[in-house]
């Protein structure tokens, strides 16, 4: 009940598509209302064919009534639209129409224009026309142009149409579905870790969410009091007994600890990630159990657990906890997975969000932990890299909380990959969670013991590592790193993974360089990188992520996707074409915050 009917029960917001018109009656309108609102439900169509939501059901769209010819007809489908809770906004149209009369004038909407690429009459005029009233008011909106010219009358959108239609979707999906969510803190700020230092401002003013609080002697407090469905922990904690296999103590001898106090902790993790959970989403069943206030949740679309030390000085670690709700399935079978941060690391904890609302897929949280060399690699193992590798590769590990699909153990077109939950087999689970051992934790790190997760991400995925830092002065900007996860010999992964710490998961990844800038070399993708964390998506991503970006005015301080994927509003060319990235740091301090 918690997936199916609960955790998505205010619905999603949808795609209000806005079909305008030449407004002059007595025949130049009359030629134009078919085309025009075909074009309308031919890019709904695609739309709802192509996205979904994170519950796997196909994205919404609403037409406009009518066609819109004068601002009577644009406040007839604001009000629509506001009705049926648009998030975005596309304009679509053949022909001329009158700009300011027609445009879609409110602030917080992401807007894309389509202007139909057609001789007969001037789409590319209109497009031209608003998108100048669009920048000249301040309400920047993205401009889809064709760049074949098409027929009067054809209704087809061209691939390179539909590949900026579905980019800028996705994107405005993902800013729509964060606005009035939250995010909880679970504690405070984790051992002086900066982006564990919740910023309500950012939140605010750049995502339209708001920030939840709670002491973890919450946990402590509905633990004692048995504030969890006993029902489902007791499901739960069989499906644990049976399915994660605990792997050896790597722990000195005097510091392991007694079985006894093992099968403690296994308790204490599970009725965590039930807590946590709740603590989330709410849980009705909470209600039935006369706990009123506590079934009502926090209403968070993504969370963080301060966890070290305060908590892991004395109780089991989060690393179960964080692991099994990033992933796609649990006790319950496959669903969404919740966003988790470790450490209460806030900002990549909006990084994890970003990726899962481009992808609908499970993201990765590590540590951006080491660059070893070509050299230093066949330093210390004997081994020369090769392939990808040859440049050097980073190894991605943190205290134990990656989610389970990124193992790898997913399987898409015969390669490694992570998929949506609808698209993920039983099997693949079986493979996921047998490529995984939980090992006891490092007591001199987590006094209070607990379980690490413990896997090796598979090699030849695609892979987008992200990071959203803050500046004082500047404000948020976001870097990005596409690239591919890699293999190693098995001796050589063990040696360097001993090195640091091997109860905890491993990813080494290669980003891909462009002999530029911060991607001459993987050294130099390090040496740039602006935290200690990272987010890690399936999939080149990059080019979303950018448009994400731009709609909620937060500039890229880096990045190596391809120059032509990049898609932002129009606007942001009039701040300069030649050096697109400080166009881009211009543009966003200009028009401010989406939400301000």
């Amino acid at each position: 009940m918690i997936e199916s009917t609960y955790r998505w029960k205010d619905g999603f917001p949808k795609i209000g598509i806005r079909p305008t018109i030449d407004g002059r009656r007595r025949g130049v309108r009359e030629s134009l209302e078919v085309q025009t609102m075909n074009l309308a439900k031919a890019v709904a169509r695609l739309l709802s064919e192509q996205l979904r939501y994170p519950n796997g059901e196909p994205v919404e769209c609403v037409i406009a009534d009518t066609c819109i010819g004068g601002v009577a007809e644009a406040a007839a489908a604001a009000k629509k639209f506001n009705t049926a809770e648009v998030g975005l906004t596309i304009t679509v149209t053949p022909c001329w129409c009158y700009g300011t009369e027609t445009m879609d004038t409110d602030p917080s909407l992401p807007k894309a224009v389509w202007g139909f690429n057609g001789t007969g009459r001037p789409g590319a005029v209109y497009l031209a026309a608003v998108l100048s009233a669009h920048a000249q008011k301040g309400l920047p909106a993205f401009g889809i142009y064709g760049e074949d010219v098409q027929d009067e009358g054809d209704d087809r959108i061209p691939a390179d149409v539909q590949e900026k239609l579905l980019r800028f979707a996705r994107s405005g999906l993902a800013v729509a579905c964060m606005k009035d969510q939250a995010y909880l803190s679970m504690g405070s700020v984790s051992m002086g870790i900066a982006g564990s230092i919740v910023n309500d401002q950012f939140f605010q003013e750049f995502l339209g969410m708001r920030n939840e609080y709670i002491d973890m002697s919450e946990f402590t407090r509905r633990m004692e009091e048995g504030i969890y469905d006993p029902e489902e922990y007791e499901k739960a904690f069989a499906w644990v007994k049976e399915n994660c296999k605990e792997g050896s103590d790597n722990n000195p001898e005097h510091l392991q600890t007694s079985r006894e106090r093992k099968d403690w902790e296994w308790e204490m993790v599970v009725k965590m990630t039930l807590i946590t959970r709740d603590l989330m989403i709410g849980n009705p069943r909470l209600a039935e159990l006369g706990y009123g206030e506590e079934a009502q949740g926090h209403h968070a679309i993504v969370s963080g657990f301060h966890g070290q030390r305060q908590w892991t000085d004395h109780a089991p670690n989060g690393d179960f906890m964080e692991t099994i709700l990033n992933s796609s399935f649990d006790w319950n079978g496959k669903r969404s997975p919740y966003m988790v941060a470790t450490e209460n690391d806030s900002l990549n904890g909006i990084g994890m969000l970003f990726g899962y609302l481009l992808t609908n897929t499970a993201q990765i949280f590590a540590d951006v932990r080491t660059y070893w060399s070509s050299d230093s690699v066949e330093r210390v193992t004997g081994h020369k890299l090769e392939g990808r590798a040859a440049n050097g590769i980073l190894h991605l590990i943190n205290s134990g909380s990656a989610t389970l699909d990124g193992t790898g153990e997913q399987m898409k077109d015969g390669k490694p990959a992570m998929k949506p939950f609808w698209e993920i087999s039983d099997e693949e689970v079986e493979n996921m969670l047998k490529a995984t051992q939980w090992r006891p934790a490092s007591v001199e790190y987590f006094r209070g013991g607990g379980f690490s997760t413990d896997y090796l991400t598979r090699g030849e995925m695609p892979m987008t590592m992200a990071r959203l830092n803050l500046v004082k002065g500047l404000g948020p900007v976001l870097q990005i790193a596409e690239g591919y996860s890699v293999e190693l010999p098995e001796l050589v992964h063990e040696t360097l993974d001993n090195r640091t710490d091997p109860t905890w998961p491993t990813t080494w990844f290669v980003p891909n360089l462009t002999d530029n800038g911060a991607f001459t070399s993987v050294y130099d993708v390090m040496d740039n990188w602006g935290a200690n964390h990272g987010v890690i998506s399936y999939g080149h991503i990059g080019a979303d992520l950018i448009t994400l970006a731009s709609i909620l005015r937060i500039p890229v301080s880096m990045h190596n996707v391809p120059k032509e994927k990049v898609f932002r509003p129009r606007a942001w060319g009039l701040f300069g074409t030649e050096q697109a990235e400080n166009a881009d740091f211009r543009a966003c301090a200009n028009f401010g915050p989406l939400y301000k």
